[in-house]
């Protein structure tokens, strides 16, 4: 079977003798690995690439003021030397859209229409790959982009109306964006919004039923009727909201982070593996961080084996393999990774 075929069946909840993963690496760790293999293009040949990305919206847009910060479409000004960059001042001082200039659709459409005609030759010629468009930061995300986080919080309680406005145009922007994507030959989006911490749902879960919801509900609906995939990123707990998720359209959470509360593979593959895809469940803060080569491997083929027959998983860490890993742990990965790909 082809890349795309084994993914597409995993989504379907169907168990495929291979599994499919999805793995990046930190640019130092990277080097020691080709120089542990003694061959730069060891990567191509052990492991498998599975997915591909020819269109990658940009909901960024950042703009160098100086060495120091950069602006974004919104008008956010960010600090870029540190890690990660720093919200450096919000462009919303209130809680009121009187004197702010909101962001029109074709900010983020028109890179979409130019960019597109190419990757859609692209996706077209890609006959092995999951095809995959990444969407960048959603609703959530954006809120406290153009509030700043701590004023963000406030206006979930105090400032209501105006918060569950400023949800739905982002949500407008969104669904903009879909539909210029829509004739794309694409399998699926990739969304952005961390709406986890790692106890819980950040606001909760009640004020995430009431703003946020109702946003994803319209995207996913969008995704649904342009027959494509929905694959959510939120790192975090989320498990308070798993049900939500599957009634309005969530087809699979990406970035699983196995060591926040209740987010443990069994768990949810128990709770919900049937009616939801997960994509991650290797733990960056856990075993690669801590994990002996042997303890890595266990857990690599434990994970395997747990959604082997019916499907419904990608195996990934929730991180890029950092720099300061253990080369002993990373060439375990790597050899392990590589054998479930044969």
């Amino acid at each position: 079977m082809t890349a795309r075929e084994i993914i597409r069946k995993r989504l379907n909840h169907e168990g495929t003798d291979i599994t499919p993963y999805t793995v990046s690496f930190e640019s130092k760790l990277y080097e020691r690995l080709s120089e542990h293999f003694g061959d730069e293009h060891w990567e191509q040949k052990k492991l498998r690439n599975f997915t591909c990305s020819y269109l990658n919206l940009d909901t960024q847009q950042l703009r160098k003021v100086d060495d120091t910060y950069s602006r974004d479409a919104f008008d956010a000004l960010w600090r870029m030397d540190l890690k990660p960059w720093h919200l450096e001042k919000p462009p919303m001082d209130t809680s009121s859209f009187e004197g702010y200039n909101f962001p029109k659709s074709e900010v983020f459409t028109d890179p979409i229409f130019k960019d597109k005609p190419e990757a859609i030759k692209k996706y077209n010629a890609d006959t092995e790959h999951y095809r995959i468009i990444n969407m960048g930061w959603g609703i959530f995300e954006n809120s406290w982009r153009l509030r700043g986080f701590e004023n963000m919080l406030t206006d979930t309680i105090d400032e209501e109306d105006f918060y569950m406005e400023m949800c739905e145009k982002i949500t407008d922007l969104y669904l903009d964006m879909l539909k210029a994507c829509e004739d794309v030959p694409a399998d699926a989006y990739l969304f952005g919004d961390d709406w986890g911490d790692q106890r819980g749902i950040i606001i909760g879960p009640e004020r995430w039923r009431k703003f946020i919801k109702p946003c994803w509900a319209k995207i996913y609906a969008e995704v649904h009727r342009q027959g494509k995939k929905s694959i959510q990123h939120s790192c975090g707990s989320i498990v308070q909201i798993y049900d939500d998720l599957i009634e309005i359209g969530m087809d699979c959470h990406e970035s699983v982070q196995p060591e926040a509360q209740g987010m443990a593979p069994e768990l949810i593959k128990s709770g919900w593996g049937k009616r939801l895809s997960f994509w991650g469940c290797l733990g960056s803060q856990s075993v690669l961080a801590n994990g002996s080569p042997a303890e890595i491997r266990n857990e690599i083929i434990r994970l395997h084996e747990l959604f082997k027959q019916d499907g419904g998983y990608v195996l990934a860490p929730a991180k890029p393999l950092f720099d300061d890993m253990d080369l002993n742990s990373a060439v375990s990965f790597v050899e392990t990774l590589s054998e479930l790909s044969r």
